[in-house]
């Protein structure tokens, strides 16, 4: 939101900026399923979609963690 309040600015569509004002970012609640479909998914059928074994191993790993993590997943055919 913040960042559309800025480019608004800059192109001149709003004068003033607030940016003491805070932004309430609700949690996400879908992290269990998530979780539950890294773990589950295996590794043949990952590689069939085109990802590499690696990529999912170190997504099992992280899933494995209960600690948050991000997931940046780039296909192995370019």
């Amino acid at each position: 939101m913040k960042t559309r309040e800025l480019s608004h600015h800059l192109v001149g569509k709003r004068k003033v900026v607030e940016f003491m004002k805070l932004v309430y970012v609700g949690e996400r609640d879908d992290f269990d399923l998530l979780r539950k479909k890294i773990l589950d998914i295996s590794y043949t059928k990952w590689k069939k979609m085109g990802f590499s074994k690696g990529t999912l191993n170190y997504m099992k790993q992280n899933a494995k963690s209960y600690e948050s993590f991000t997931l940046t997943i780039m296909s192995g055919s370019g």
